[in-house]
């Protein structure tokens, strides 16, 4: 069965929402409501990774995400993800209630971070960037994106496990329009089934990302790139991916849900 991760953001300069749910309560109404439409995960962000973004200090992701994680955790069991590189942050996020930590830099931004992903013990989703946020989009080149991500996820699932990280605890994401052009993204989507054949389970992130509006022009705001997301899942599940990162939850998963009956009646 697929799983299902729904995003809240808590920032103010998120590409698909403006800061929509920086304010604590807009985060625990998204939250619920996200948990109501049938999310199994919730991957909380406190610091954008959208081309461009400017950092931000562990202390402020610390201040925005640990207030809603224990909200959350005191009314649901759901699975809690907390997207961030920095290790300070994922111990303060696993102490309040969090389970996994999923990093874009894929446990690469500070040379602690594969121990203190193992001194946790939590899931870890290692994912595949060229470049930083801030600069990532400004001329990203592979001679070959497919065997280059899975090379890149390879090792560094083999860092992470050999600073003590059990094998079942990772997750990998191939990192579409993370330092990639529109044919690098669609190169992976196509041939994401290299990826699952690592033999980790595929975590995939197209909601709203802007290779769609590259193949759709009329899709420029974010929240109007619903059915190219749709799409760009459903060819990643087909191909073997085990978890979908998503902004509109109900859509995804009544998706899914359809996709999945049409699978089991073949």
């Amino acid at each position: 069965m697929v799983k299902v991760m729904g995003v809240v953001n808590l920032t103010p300069d998120s590409f698909s929402d403006g800061g929509r749910f920086l304010a604590p309560y807009a985060a625990r109404a998204h939250a619920r409501d996200l948990i109501a439409q049938g999310a199994d995960i919730l991957d909380l962000g406190a610091e954008s990774t959208r081309p461009g973004a400017a950092p931000v200090s562990a202390g402020d992701e610390i201040a925005r995400l640990v207030p809603l994680i224990g909200a959350i955790r005191a009314e649901s069991a759901v699975a809690i993800s907390v997207d961030t590189m920095k290790p300070e942050v994922a111990r303060a996020a696993m102490a309040a209630g969090a389970d996994i930590w999923n990093d874009v830099t894929a446990l690469g931004f500070s040379d602690e971070a594969p121990a203190v992903a193992a001194e946790l013990g939590c899931g870890v989703v290692l994912m595949h960037m060229q470049g930083e946020p801030r600069t990532m989009q400004a001329d990203p080149r592979y001679d070959d994106v497919v065997a280059e991500v899975a090379a890149f996820l390879n090792v560094r699932a083999e860092v992470a496990m050999a600073a003590g990280v059990a094998r079942e605890k990772i997750w990998l994401d191939p990192g579409i329009g993370f330092g990639k052009r529109l044919e690098h993204n669609l190169a992976l989507l196509a041939h994401m089934d290299v990826l699952v054949a690592l033999g980790f389970p595929v975590l995939l992130g197209v909601s709203r990302k802007r290779f769609i509006a590259a193949l759709d022009p009329a899709a420029l705001p974010a929240d109007t790139r619903l059915p190219g997301s749709l799409a760009a899942a459903l060819a990643g599940v087909q191909a073997g991916a085990a978890v979908v990162r998503v902004h509109d939850v109900a859509e995804t998963v009544q998706a899914l849900k359809v996709w999945e009956a049409i699978n089991r009646a073949r």
